[in-house]
């Protein structure tokens, strides 16, 4: 059951419109000359809340990114032949059979660093912990390895469903190969060459029976659970000490060495007579490509707690230059489709003129979230620790806002009228109407008489906001264009 739809209290199918919104609205894209069953799949796609994920693990270089790139259609997944080229956590929406699902490639095994138990349970805890359902990949030529066995163990103590692929059968010879993974005790293995395609259809099959038509939401009030708050941002900048104020006390080791967190750590902390469940994360260094060993894993578990979080609070250290990092954690959170609070660290340490050099970095190096409340605090003495939560509580209402849609369209046709797009080429496109199709964050779809340029959709996304909100939340927006033959009088 879709949590993050039906706590709106609307039907799965039509995103967060209402039956009688959803017939009103289906009528005014009839009489826009728009197909209906465009319309529906527009909604749908818009409104669909989080999609199942299937996490796709193995061994290196048995050929996970391949089939990766065979499920998605199109080569997007490094392949290279040696063992960890995959070292970025990837995910890619694919289709099936008319159904939609996120693929996460999972590689990059440091062996060298935390041996080899240690590196495969890290990367089998996070595939699995992040997935509706599993694709395990073993070479079917090589057969099943000791690795493969470690793996196996994981997967059944996470009871998650799994579908094992064995990859590598070019041809009929290779069918007996295939046969002896039932050993592994996972049921049937489908044989499958990634490479030319053969047995993938088959093997898809199985997937959607695995996965879950819409994945059970992990936070929310729907679930009467506490709302979770992700505390990310680099090595060092204070997460832990503002988690150990937050709580009035030492909960979490802090230590001047960068790096003293390793695993996200969830506490359950009351403020304000609410419960809330803080998860400090381990400080995210580099590309996660450039990482090794415990950071390598450490960044993906952080990745993992954003994507359970409802909230994604990043600490910045206020004392130094806004760095490329502090922006790639940004985009991750934004990315994920979290609420986001942006809490200024060390802020009682400044001088007035690093506060009027860190505005003006503000200004450029943060202007994709200039929408997202912001704090100036202090993990050690706790300067304006007071503020944080109701900043955490405006970014929430912004994330679960949702526009009626007769109210949304009054407000487009203002911007219509006096704010019309340029003219491009002899035309000038215009929005026809539009929905609010999800929240959570807040999605919306445009219907328009032609493209729509991207400055033109940023000015309607600055204009939602002034209009109606939307304080700590990223916007989705999505336009579908009017076909000419479709076009009625």
């Amino acid at each position: 059951m879709n949590d993050q739809i039906h706590s709106d209290g609307s039907d799965h199918e039509h995103g967060a419109l209402g039956d009688a919104e959803y017939a009103e609205f289906m009528e005014l894209a009839a009489q826009e000359g728009f197909d209906p069953e465009e319309v529906e799949g527009a909604i749908g796609a818009a409104g669909h809340g989080p999609l199942p994920v299937l996490a796709v693990v193995g061994r290196p270089n048995v050929g996970k990114s391949t089939l990766v790139n065979r499920i998605i259609g199109r080569r997007e997944a490094v392949v290279q032949d040696k063992p960890g080229v995959t070292r970025d956590r990837v995910s890619y929406e694919a289709e099936w059979a008319g159904r939609r699902f996120k693929v996460v490639d999972t590689g990059g095994w440091e062996q060298d660093v935390l041996g080899l138990d240690a590196s495969v349970a890290a990367q089998a805890e996070y595939a699995i912990s992040t997935a509706d359902a599993v694709v395990f990949v073993v070479d079917a030529t090589v057969g099943a390895t000791d690795t493969d066995e470690a793996v196996v163990r994981l997967l059944r103590k996470a009871k998650k469903p799994v579908v094992l692929c064995a990859n590598k059968v070019d041809g009929q010879s290779g069918e007996a190969d295939a046969t002896a993974l039932w050993s592994l005790g996972l049921g049937e293995p489908h044989p499958v060459s990634s490479l030319h395609g053969r047995g993938t259809g088959d093997m898809l099959d199985a997937v959607l029976e695995a996965l879950p038509e819409a994945p059970a939401q992990t936070f929310g009030t729907a679930l009467g659970g506490p709302r979770r708050i992700a505390l990310i941002g680099r090595p060092n900048v204070g997460k832990s000490s503002l988690l150990n104020k937050v709580a009035n006390e030492d909960r979490v080791v802090v230590n001047e060495l960068a790096g003293t967190t390793r695993d996200p750590v969830d506490e359950l902390i009351e403020l304000g007579g609410v419960t809330w469940k803080f998860i400090d994360t381990a400080g995210i260094r580099r590309k996660v490509h450039l990482q090794e060993g415990a950071d390598y894993y450490a960044s993906l578990r952080t990745a993992a707690a954003v994507e359970k979080a409802e909230v994604a609070v990043i600490l910045i250290d206020s004392s130094e230059s806004i760095s490329v990092q502090d922006q790639r954690i940004v985009t991750m959170a934004v990315e994920a489709g979290r609420a986001v609070v942006l809490a200024f660290n060390k802020w009682d340490t400044l001088d007035e003129e690093r506060r009027y050099y860190l505005e003006r970095e503000i200004d450029t190096e943060l202007a994709q979230v200039a929408w997202a409340p912001r704090v100036n605090v202090s993990a050690v003495t706790g300067r304006h620790m007071e503020k944080l939560v109701p900043a955490i509580e405006t970014a929430i209402e912004g994330w679960e806002t949702r526009v009626p849609t007769g109210r949304l369209n009054a407000f487009l046709g203002e911007i219509v009228a006096s704010h019309p797009h340029p003219v491009r080429g002899g035309k000038q496109p215009r929005i026809l109407f539009g929905t609010q199709a999800g929240t959570k964050p807040p999605r919306f779809v445009l219907f328009a008489s032609g493209f729509l340029e991207h400055g033109y959709r940023r000015f309607v996304e600055r204009r939602l906001r002034e209009e109606f909100g939307f304080e700590g939340t990223p916007l989705h927006i999505s336009v579908r264009v009017r076909e000419k033959r479709g076009r009625k009088k």
